[in-house]
C-alpha cells in the first residue's frame, strides 16, 4: 500500500495502535484511548493525527460515534490475512501482558501445565479491569446468550473460589468447561447461557474444580 510508505513515525504508530485494537477486540480505540495510550495531552490531538491518516487514504472516519475509524481495504486486509490467532507480536509504548493460550487439558494435569500452551500473545492491559493469567479458547456455543462464541479467547484469572452469578472455568472430571456458577444447598450447578444446553448439576463427591474466573474476552474471528 503506497500510502503507508508517506506516513510520518507518529501516523504509524497511531495506525499499528488501531490495527492492534481491531485485532484483540474488534473494534477501533476511542481518540481518548490513542490520547492516553500515545501520551498526548488531549483527544483533539489524537483526532489531527487521525483527519491526517484519513487524508492520506489509510483510514475513515465516521461521524456520530467515538469509535468511528474504519480502516482502508488494504489495510484491512492485511490484519484478515494475519489473524490474531496466528501472530500476536509486542508493540512498542503499549503496556501489554504475556498470555499462554492453553489449548485442551489433560485430565489430572494442571489447566497451566507447559504442554497444554499453544502459544503465547501480547495482550494490551488496559482490555481488563482485573488481570487474567491465561487464555483460554472457547470450545461450543453453551455461553452464547453472553457474548461468548465459538472460539473465542477467554481471558481467565485463576482461581479456586467463586461467587454465585460468576462464571468460572471449572473442571469436570476430565473436562474443562466455561459455565455461571451457583451453589445451591450442598450441591453445584453450573449453567449454560443458551437454552438449547442443560444445566449441570454436581453433587458432592463428584470430581469438580475451579480453575479461574473470566475476567475479560477477545473475539478471535475473521473481520469482515
Amino acid at each position: 500500500m503506497d500510502n503507508v510508505q508517506k506516513l510520518t513515525d507518529r501516523q504509524q504508530e497511531i495506525l499499528d495502535l488501531i490495527k492492534a485494537k481491531i485485532t484483540q477486540t474488534g473494534s477501533p480505540p476511542t481518540r481518548a484511548e490513542i490520547a492516553q495510550q500515545l501520551g498526548f495531552k488531549s483527544a483533539n490531538a489524537a483526532e489531527d493525527h487521525l483527519k491526517a491518516l484519513a487524508k492520506k487514504g489509510v483510514i475513515e472516519l465516521l461521524s456520530g460515534t467515538s469509535r468511528g475509524i474504519r480502516l482502508k481495504s488494504d489495510t484491512l486486509k492485511s490484519i484478515q490475512q494475519s489473524r490474531f490467532v496466528q501472530a500476536m507480536l509486542p508493540i512498542e509504548g503499549l503496556a501489554q501482558l504475556t498470555l499462554p493460550l492453553i489449548g485442551r487439558v489433560a485430565a489430572g494435569s494442571p489447566i497451566l501445565a507447559q504442554e497444554h500452551v499453544d502459544h503465547t500473545y501480547y495482550v494490551e492491559q488496559s482490555l481488563f479491569q482485573k488481570q487474567p493469567d491465561y487464555l483460554l479458547k472457547v470450545r461450543g456455543m453453551s455461553m452464547r446468550d453472553v457474548g461468548i462464541m465459538d472460539g473465542d479467547l477467554l481471558a481467565v484469572k485463576s482461581t479456586k473460589e467463586a461467587k454465585n452469578g460468576q462464571i468460572v472455568v471449572a473442571r469436570l472430571g476430565e473436562e474443562v468447561t466455561v459455565k455461571r456458577f451457583k451453589r445451591v444447598d450442598g450441591f453445584i450447578e453450573l449453567h449454560p447461557e443458551n437454552p438449547d444446553y442443560q444445566t449441570i448439576i454436581v453433587e458432592p463427591g463428584e470430581p469438580f474444580e475451579i480453575e479461574g474466573l473470566a475476567v475479560g474476552l477477545i473475539r478471535n474471528t475473521m473481520l469482515m
